[in-house]
């Protein structure tokens, strides 16, 4: 069955195809014979209860530099597309969470992927709290005293900010560190929201590993090693993707979780385990998928887009 798919993403002439997801997804609904439409956030209107986008029709490759075509713009209705990607990258501030009010309102007639209210209720180190049993101690407070005491239990903590993303901001403090003061009044004028104190892992040095579940099943995962004299993995800090087969632990965190994320029409979804520990339940625009198969793993866009096209069909 031909679709009409609009994917809502950050410009698509600055993404570094080798290891983009959403572009992934991209090319698997092109090869299904899929019709391609493109907007940026921007593009996004509402009047009433009815959702607009100016969007232009989109043909893409597998070239770097030339990997997208675009057509001219026009304005549509977008309760008129059967699938709409939302997959623009964080940060998760009013501008995503509008967005998912809006994408709210053609839901589920044309299926949104991921679910916007369930992606507007699930901030990615938030929703992980629903498991405390399968993660590290953590704490999410901006209150200093809170965040001393938990020190002083745990010892050395990394600490972040809530709604962070790509690995940016993220220390590594111990319980006595000297920098601490310093670090609490730069978060304190930094970032509004409350922040993510977590028992460090030390094993981090041995990898964090991306594990990619599709509809709730987990599909394939890598195991992504930080540099040299840095604790953050992610691939855009400078780690590097090693294959990875997943652990009977690993199995048991997926098992657990599984469920809910089927439940809250979360269908493709990255979290991140650490030695063991479930870390974050990665919602708005994981990735992952290129890396994986570019190591010897599934093509784990056709794993998606089967399970997508399961719902369109219902």
């Amino acid at each position: 069955m031909a679709l009409t798919v609009a994917v809502q993403m950050d410009p698509i002439q600055a993404i570094r195809i080798a290891g983009d997801t959403t572009f992934a997804l991209l090319l698997e609904a092109q090869a299904r014979g899929h019709r391609l439409i493109y907007y940026t956030p921007d593009r996004l209107s509402m009047q009433g209860r009815r959702v607009t986008a100016r969007v232009q029709a989109l043909s893409v490759q597998d070239v770097e530099g030339a990997h997208a075509t675009l057509g001219e713009i026009e304005r549509i209705d977008l309760s008129e597309a059967d699938v709409v990607l939302m997959r623009q990258d964080p940060p998760f501030d009013m501008a995503y969470i509008t967005a998912t009010h809006m994408l709210e309102k053609i839901h589920p007639q044309t299926l949104v992927v991921n679910d916007p209210a369930e992606v507007r209720n699930a901030p990615e180190k938030l929703f992980v709290l629903d498991f405390p049993e399968l993660m590290p101690p953590t704490l999410i407070s901006r209150d200093k005293a809170e965040i001393e005491e938990f020190r002083r239990e745990h010892g050395t903590v990394a600490m972040k900010p809530l709604h962070g993303h790509g690995g940016a901001a993220v220390f590594r403090v111990s319980e006595t560190d000297p920098n601490f003061g310093s670090m609490f009044d730069l978060f304190s004028v930094t970032f509004r929201e409350a922040w993510v104190v977590q028992r460090f892992l030390e094993k981090i040095t041995e990898g964090d590993k991306r594990i990619i579940l599709v509809d709730g099943e987990p599909m394939g995962a890598i195991n992504r090693v930080p540099a040299l004299n840095d604790i953050r993995s992610n691939m855009v800090r400078g780690g590097a993707a090693r294959p990875s087969d997943l652990t009977e632990r690993e199995r048991e965190i997926c098992a657990t979780i599984g469920p809910e994320l089927r439940r809250r029409g979360l269908i493709l979804v990255g979290i991140d385990v650490i030695d063991g520990h479930l870390t974050e339940i990665n919602v708005t625009s994981p990735t992952g998928i290129r890396a994986i198969k570019r190591l010897g793993g599934p093509d784990l866009a056709v794993s998606a887009w089967d399970a997508i096209e399961a719902r369109v069909a219902v």
